[in-house]
């Protein structure tokens, strides 16, 4: 028998006729596209690697990590529950995440179904009005929460004048959680929002051909169709419930409530001398349950294609008429929306123009500049400015950058670790902030040849451990886009001769334009908000805005917080409006 090789592709030039397609280089056996690939997958792995490994090493460890004639032992694990209190710990956080995650769907999954699938006034304004508080971070709208409903907020006192009581406690578990589930609602929102628009609609006709009313239509066939992304998105807030610093910090501290982040900060940072051996056991279990919890999530989704209800010919849906019941709809999503985030946004940028911001005087007898005076005069504080602008920059771009080729080589090669590489750029996601920068400052310490010592304390600490964290969010927001290409534009390419690489830069990437600053938009903002790995990865030169806003809260400069957060706002409006315009004259072109 014999065997019969296909000739190579040719090209046909303009002048020459026919003409073998281009061969391209291999070094060591392996062609470009091999190196490239393979090349992502070492970046990635040591990315999610470098903080874990440390962590778990260092939680059986019996002296810092740093030290040498170290012994594996469990000692750690026994002291973190024995003599550190952590089983209280444990039980706050487990109460904390629980009922922000309650809270966050009964505000966002009613929220969705209300905008998206009836006919509710003003449902446009109300879309985008739903979504504001994702960007603004949740260390700002505590610090909002509390000069307007805290025990001596604007509101609170106003509220007490009237009742004679405060009837709600900010600084307890529940205060905590309402906080949270307010900052994190916009995300369940979105999942379940785009699920409902994607959605076909033919299942809510046939039910109406039946007979069936709006509401029955709503508890009978539109919500039991979002299960997988109420599931997403529940196991994301439970996640980021665990791993968030700000609210617990902020509300918990003052009030003895520990959970495993302000745990982590307390014993890590604030800790004159630091049991390394307890910090690594109790990082240690946070990394377990948060993969755990994602672990759940996938098991859980395994069967989503039952759900799909999106096929080739899908039908417009017809808004559901909620009779009188849309004007109560519209209330709860005013009140959500006015009382939630801007009453708390706006008294935060009215304190930072205010001496005194209290209902006992007016507030417009003590405006003044000197907030933003002081924050422009001390060097520190412009620097903590540029650092974020850096950071969120830089960081945006790199991050962009690395998970296109993530979702180059996961979702449109023939790699045969693509899986892994898949599962490398979203596994940043069970990672709380705190972890990645306990577990960087060790491995920075680690590091051989003192390499780790050039990074730690520098923005570029900073860029890796922020950026670590916005991978996953930039991955989410890059596949999609590159899925509705089709494959037969890389088929052409191929014929024409050009390689997996070729492809990639001179078709996939020029088509993915928009998508890509789509994603720099979404990891900017990302970057910006960040700040909890920074606790322990930045310094006195490589301070952020988030870092030093809590450093003037302890302080007791409560105005200056405020004129920071204020700028930090501005900042965020403007860039996203400035993205969006550029954005949409880029469409119009097109």
């Amino acid at each position: 028998m014999t065997t019969t090789t296909a000739p190579p592709p040719t090209v046909r030039g303009s002048d020459e006729g026919v003409r073998p397609a281009p061969r391209y280089r291999k070094f060591l056996g392996l062609g470009r596209e091999l190196w490239l690939q393979y090349a992502v997958l070492i970046l990635l792995a040591l990315l999610v690697l470098a903080p874990v490994v440390p962590t778990l090493y260092q939680s059986f460890l019996d002296r810092p990590l740093y030290e040498a004639g170290g012994v594996l032992s469990l000692d750690n694990y026994v002291r973190l529950f024995s003599e550190a209190g952590f089983g209280k710990v444990a039980l706050n956080t487990v109460y904390f995440a629980g009922l922000t995650t309650v809270l966050t769907l009964v505000l966002a999954v009613p929220m969705s179904i209300v905008v998206v699938r009836t006919k509710l006034p003003g449902g446009g304004v109300l879309a985008a009005a739903m979504q504001w508080p994702f960007f603004i971070s949740s260390l700002i709208l505590g610090f909002g929460w509390i000069m307007m409903y805290g025990p001596s907020g604007f509101v609170s006192i106003k509220v007490q004048q009237v009742l004679g009581h405060l009837p709600w406690n900010l600084y307890s578990i529940p205060g905590m959680a309402l906080t949270e589930a307010v900052a994190l609602a916009p995300i369940a929102y979105t999942f379940c929002a785009n699920a409902l628009r994607q959605s076909d609609a033919s299942l809510e006709a046939a039910a109406q051909v039946c007979g069936a009313g709006p509401l029955r239509i709503i508890f009978q066939v539109i919500l039991p169709m979002l299960r997988p992304p109420i599931v997403y998105s529940s196991i994301l807030v439970i996640s980021m419930s665990v791993e968030t610093l700000s609210v617990p910090l902020l509300y918990g501290q003052p009030v003895n409530i520990e959970v495993f982040s302000t745990f982590l900060f307390k014993n890590g940072l604030q800790s004159i001398n630091p049991d390394y051996g307890v910090l690594g056991a109790a990082s240690a279990i946070i990394l377990v349950v948060t993969v755990g919890l994602v672990a759940l999530q996938a098991k859980l989704l395994k069967d989503a294609q039952r759900f799909v209800s999106v096929r080739g010919k899908a039908t417009r849906p017809r808004l559901l008429d909620l009779g009188w019941l849309k004007w109560i709809s519209l209330c709860v999503i005013v009140f959500y929306v006015v009382m939630g985030a801007l009453i708390p946004i706006g008294g935060l940028i009215f304190r930072s123009f205010t001496l005194v911001f209290s209902p006992l005087q007016s507030p417009l007898k003590s405006l003044t500049m000197n907030n933003y005076d002081r924050i422009f005069t001390y060097a520190a504080y412009i620097q903590s400015i540029k650092n974020s602008l850096i950071v969120a920059a830089l960081g945006a771009v790199l991050v962009t950058f690395v998970a296109l080729l993530a979702v180059m080589v996961a979702r449109r090669s023939t790699f045969r670790f693509r899986r892994a590489v898949e599962y490398l750029a979203l596994a940043p996601q069970a990672m709380p902030g705190l972890i990645v920068g306990i577990g960087f400052f060790w491995a920075f310490a680690y590091a051989p040849f003192g390499s780790g010592q050039l990074v730690q304390g520098t923005l570029w600490a900073l860029i890796i451990g922020f950026g670590l964290r916005a991978l996953p969010s930039g991955f989410g927001s890059l596949a999609p886009s590159l899925m509705q290409i089709g494959q037969e534009l890389d088929n052409a390419a191929r014929v024409a001769g050009a390689d997996w690489v070729k492809t990639f830069f001179r078709i996939l990437v020029r088509l993915l334009t928009p998508a890509f600053a789509g994603a720099l938009i979404l990891t900017f903002v990302t970057l910006l908000k960040e700040y909890s790995p920074a606790v322990f990865l930045g310094s006195a030169n490589t301070n952020i805005i988030g870092t030093t806003m809590l450093e003037l809260w302890v302080q007791g400069n409560t105005g200056s917080v405020a004129a920071l957060a204020t700028i930090q706002i501005a900042i965020t409006a403007a860039f996203v409006a400035l993205a969006g315009l550029l954005l949409k004259g880029r469409k119009a072109d097109a």
